[in-house]
């Protein structure tokens, strides 16, 4: 079993995440560039039950291309973007990768929101890549 631990900038949000991930991708959307104050934002995915959260973040309610809610969850003290939890996507969180205290740890499965990708950015070829989010 994997375990990864993280958490905000000062500290005040940490996790632990234990089990197998079930996604691992790069999102190049224009809400997670604006969020992420960079060019796109890296994401874990898993089930509510294999994350234990230490802290109480505060939560920002967005949407997403569908219309439907993102809750985009970050520290109330330094603003360290933490977690998501999409409508699109009922039953899972979404961890910044960003926020691992090893990021080695991270390999994106994929990359979607290409379609707003920053032009100088080069795509590794050999990870999928999608327009938007993939079926």
């Amino acid at each position: 079993m994997n375990e990864i631990t993280g958490g905000c900038l000062c500290g005040n949000i940490r996790y632990t995440i234990k089990g197998d991930l079930q996604m691992s991708a790069v999102c190049h959307c224009k809400n997670c560039q604006k969020q992420a104050g960079t060019a796109f934002s890296t994401i874990v995915g898993m089930t509510p039950d294999m994350i234990t959260i230490e802290g109480e973040p505060k939560t920002y309610v967005d949407s997403g291309d569908s219309g439907n809610v993102v809750h985009r969850k970050f520290c109330p003290e330094c603003g360290s973007p933490v977690f998501t939890e999409a409508g699109a996507a009922p039953g899972m969180i979404f961890v910044k990768a960003g926020s691992f205290d090893d990021e080695s740890q991270f390999t994106p499965g994929m990359h979607f929101y290409t379609k707003s990708k920053h032009a100088w950015l080069p795509l590794d070829d050999s990870v999928p890549a999608f327009d938007t989010v993939p079926g």
